[in-house]
Order: structure tokens, then sequence, then C-alpha cells
């Protein structure tokens, strides 16, 4: 058999897809070739969530308590991570609902379920180092992550590794600022 039809052979019909579409409608994105377990990477992707949500609300706090002669350019730098943040948070809410979940904002469990802590700071150095650790924790959570999802489950793992990215960026610039500011 050629290359082609053997691809055919292992395929569903165009008639059998029209009428799995039909048949599982309520299901929305969530088609029978999905193969991971939705409800545990909802579950996952809701921690993912509260991480960033509380990196986020920890990095505006950052922005706005940064003083001192270097502070300018810092809270600058703590301002755009906290966007980028609430970014990755906005990304994740929006997988969940694709997969037929809720996001789970619930502010009375946000810092139980985030994997990085709220540690507020009060001094720049501080800041930084608290921000630095926080961005260690997200890279290694979205690599367990990424792993755990393995292939079955490609848009969420290519959202996940686009967030990791993000981070190792973070967490690039957070050391660079820490040896600039050590004593801040």
């Amino acid at each position: 058999m050629s290359g082609e039809g053997a691809n055919r052979a292992t395929r569903s019909t165009v008639a059998e897809i029209r009428r799995r579409a039909r048949r599982h409608i309520d299901e929305g994105a969530v088609v029978q070739g999905y193969g991971a377990d939705a409800n545990a990477v909802v579950a996952m992707l809701n921690d993912a969530l509260a991480t960033e949500v509380v990196c986020a609300l920890r990095y505006m706090r950052h922005h706005y308590m940064a003083q001192g002669m270097a502070s300018p350019s810092v809270a600058a730098e703590f301002l755009e991570h906290a966007r980028e943040e609430q970014g990755h948070a906005d990304r994740l809410a929006k997988r969940i609902t694709q997969l037929n979940g809720a996001p789970d904002l619930d502010p009375a469990t946000l810092t139980k379920r985030s994997h990085a802590e709220y540690i507020p700071g009060t001094r720049l150095a501080e800041m930084i180092r608290e921000d630095l650790v926080a961005e260690r924790i997200a890279i290694e959570s979205y690599r367990e992550m990424i792993e755990a999802l393995g292939e079955g489950d490609p848009v969420t793992r290519r959202l996940l590794e686009d967030i990791l990215a993000t981070e190792e960026e973070h967490a690039t610039e957070m050391h660079d600022l820490l040896g600039q500011h050590a004593k801040t």
C-alpha cells in the first residue's frame, strides 16, 4: 500500500468526522482524538492561573513600592512583568474555558493554589530576589506540566511552552537586576 493509502486506512472518513462532530457538539473543542484527561488538565491550568495572578499582583506591588535613585527603571521592569503575567493568566483562563472548564479566580484560595508565594519585600533588592525566586518556581512548574502533558494535548503544551519561554526571560532579567541592585 502506498504512503497515502496507508494514511487513509488509519484515518476517519469525512462522514465519520461529521457524524461525531454533530453527536458530541456539547463538548465544544474537546473532540474524540483529545489525548489527555480534560478535567486533570483544567485542574493543572487553574493552579497555573492562580500562580500567574499572584505573580502579577506581587509585581504590581513591587512596581508601586520601588523607591530610590535606581528605582524608576526597576519599577518599569516590574510593571512590564506584571502585565505579561496578567497576559499569561488571560491565556490560561481562555484555554480552561476551551476545555469546558471554569477559571478559578476565587481570591480566598489564590495564594493557596499558587505555586509561587506572595512575599511583598520591603527593599528593592528583596523585591527583585523574591521575583527571581517566583520565576524559578514558575519555570520548574511549567517544565513539569509540559512533561506531564506529553503529546496528549498539543495546544495546551504549546501554550505552556510559550509561557515558559517568557518566564525564563523574566528570570534572566531579575537575575541581572539583582546583580546590579544587590545592596539596595
